[in-house]
């Protein structure tokens, strides 16, 4: 089991470690107790095919995972906008000014 000390973050980044009392406590008591934890899931389908929007709610969160929230982001730009013109190089030219070498062969 990981204990709280070592989750999140990179090694040394102590902001990214957060104590877990609580959720360590009910994974302990869940490892240790199957047949309760069985019971509660019961307990839990049961509501949700009784109707209680909650509960299915969480069994399709955990089943399917959280839905994807949309994020609307609206970006206004007010600069302007130039667009330099850039000369056309040969094949040549190109591998030349990228030091890649040339296209010719050497004489023999």
């Amino acid at each position: 089991m990981t204990t709280s000390a070592t989750r999140g973050g990179q090694v040394g980044n102590d902001n990214a470690v957060k104590p877990r009392v609580l959720s360590d406590a009910l994974r302990k008591y869940a490892i240790q107790n199957p047949a309760e934890v069985e019971r509660f899931v019961k307990s839990l389908w049961n509501k949700a095919a009784d109707g209680d929007i909650p509960a299915a709610k969480e069994l399709l969160d955990r089943l399917e995972g959280k839905p994807m929230q949309a994020i609307e982001q609206k970006t206004e730009h007010s600069g302007t906008i130039s667009i330099a013109q850039v000369p056309e190089l040969t094949k040549e030219e190109w591998l030349t000014a990228h030091g890649l070498g040339s296209t010719t062969r050497p004489a023999k």
